[in-house]
């Protein structure tokens, strides 16, 4: 891995991740963009009430910003469109991703060209300091478009859901921009990174639009499609899975699970935040780099104890061979992974 080093002083970081199973191969913000009858533009959001007001709850991003409010979400960053065009969400996802704030960020079009927009921004984004992730739907798909449009994703920062959902009280399929926005409400609620969302309740919806097999879920899951499931009345999340599916030519299913990527975006912008709070003005000698691997050593600690990891090991802090401005922290850490399956075995004596 090569580093690559910008001139502005901070606390900058990468990542690699390898799989112990590889077999060959509300606090936070939401972001959503949609159309509506508002002034074209970034607005935040901090109630219904008031994005309601700015944008009519009929409207696209409305209808939208009900679903994720309904589902958790606090602070929202809502842009607002005049029109459903390619070139109008190309603005809105840079605007959207420059402001380096929103945790997850849902789109009104199902377009395959706007949402890979999506996901190259949010890939440029995270790199720069401004992790994100991507959460998609589709209108009214079948198996094989949600199969085909998680395959033209690919990427472990976004997450496709499906199938389509109605609302409660409604007829038609609402579309899979509301069934997304809900998913961003949800995500951001969540305060353990680490918790699965199996079974998590979809609030405001009632049905969806397809009831799939068994197979079909095993197959959409290992697709890397986050299928919702309706019981009772409730639309709820059967597994949270990134559309994530390959590296190279082959399969590769280490950020399979939602949790794994979720989990990296708390401890790595976490232990950068609290080192650039506190290490803005410091000496690169011994001692402030004995600090530094103290402070990542808390922050691995409070983690470890929130069980968000499960262990971590190899803090180090060391000046860089090449710079002697810059000093280089190197640490590893195992994600605490979700629990998806209890298998029985029974042995019985008659």
């Amino acid at each position: 891995m090569s580093i690559v080093f910008h001139e502005r002083p901070g606390v900058y970081s990468d990542y690699t991740a390898s799989s112990v199973n590889a077999s060959g191969g509300g606090s936070k913000t939401v972001a959503l963009i949609g159309v509506s009858t508002a002034e074209p533009g970034l607005y935040t959001v901090t109630s219904l009430t008031d994005g309601v007001t700015a944008f009519g709850d009929g409207s696209e991003l409305g209808r939208m910003l009900t679903a994720a409010y309904e589902n958790g979400a606090g602070t929202v960053l809502a842009y607002s469109l005049a029109s459903d065009t390619a070139e109008n969400y190309a603005s809105a996802i840079a605007a959207v991703m420059a402001e380096k704030a929103a945790s997850y960020c849902a789109v009104g079009s199902d377009s395959v060209t706007v949402q890979q927009a999506l996901r190259d921004a949010i890939a440029a984004a995270s790199q720069q300091k401004g992790e994100c992730i991507g959460v998609v739907g589709m209108d009214v798909p079948a198996k094989q478009d949600l199969l085909t449009r998680a395959a033209a994703l690919d990427s472990e920062r976004m997450v496709l859901v499906g199938p389509d959902v109605y609302r409660v009280g409604e007829t038609a399929a609402c579309g899979g921009k509301l069934l997304a926005a809900a998913l961003c409400g949800l995500l951001a609620a969540q305060t353990d990174p680490a918790l699965p969302l199996n079974g998590a309740v979809l609030q405001g919806f009632g049905a969806v639009s397809a009831d799939f097999s068994e197979s079909d879920i095993d197959a959409l899951v290992q697709g890397g499609v986050t299928v919702v499931t309706a019981q009772a009345g409730q639309v709820s999340v059967l597994r949270g899975v990134t559309s994530r599916r390959t590296t190279g030519e082959g399969r590769d299913t280490t950020y399979r699970e939602l949790g794994t990527i979720l989990v990296i975006d708390d401890v790595i912008p976490g232990i950068r935040s609290a080192l650039a709070s506190r290490f803005p003005r410091a000496k690169n000698n011994a001692s402030t780099r004995g600090a530094i691997r103290s402070q990542v050593i808390v922050e691995l600690e409070s983690r470890l104890a929130r069980e968000i990891i499960d262990s971590y090991d190899d803090v180090t802090v060391e000046p860089s061979p090449t710079d002697a401005t810059t000093c280089l922290v190197s640490f590893s850490f195992t994600v605490t992974h979700g629990l998806n399956r209890i298998w029985l075995t029974a042995h019985i004596s008659v």
